[in-house]
């Protein structure tokens, strides 16, 4: 009996079990073209910029091209990978159980979707959004209960002009006398 798509039942995303992570720690390649990175917070394969391989909840997840996916699908218990319901990724497949606990089984396929991603063109890295240099003004905060002092950096500030203005008029009053 096939198992069920990670996104039959829509509900929170689990973290990948510890023996998931050591698993896929220990199936990916070691070639200097290969990053581990993370995606959506579960570890992923990379290589030129592609995933190949990640995990997703307690699924191990392999990127494969057309050919090798046809044949892949055709394995019992072979399921094409689905995050959310209806919301098939084309490319993805799920290791098998069988593969999960034979790495013998599971090795062909990784190199198989190395091998993919890297017959790909390089994607170019994304440049991170430059931050903006002007923070946003934040909305002032009332006093505090306690000790009537505001709580915000303009707050204070309009709270120390206002005794400085006070100090002055009471000084030149003074003065005037």
């Amino acid at each position: 009996m096939p198992s069920k798509s990670p996104g039959e039942k829509m509900g929170p995303w689990r973290k990948a079990p510890p023996s998931m992570v050591a698993l896929f720690d220990e199936v990916l390649p070691g070639a200097p073209e290969v990053e581990r990175r993370k995606m959506f917070g579960y570890p992923a394969g990379f290589a030129n910029g592609h995933m190949f391989m990640g995990l997703f909840q307690e699924h191990l997840v392999l990127r494969l091209d057309t050919a090798d996916r046809e044949a892949f699908l055709r394995l019992p218990e072979a399921q094409q990978f689905e995050p959310m319901p209806g919301r098939p990724m084309r490319e993805y497949v799920m290791a098998t159980p069988s593969m999960l606990e034979d790495t013998d089984e599971l090795r062909p396929w990784i190199k198989r979707s190395l091998g993919f991603v890297l017959s790909l063109p390089p994607k170019e890295a994304k440049a991170k959004a430059a931050k903006p240099k002007t923070a946003k003004p934040k909305a002032a905060k009332t006093e505090t209960a306690k000790t009537g002092t505001p709580k915000t950096k303009a707050a204070k500030t309009e709270t120390a002009k206002a005794k400085t203005t006070k100090a002055k008029t009471t000084e030149a009053k003074t003065t005037k006398k």
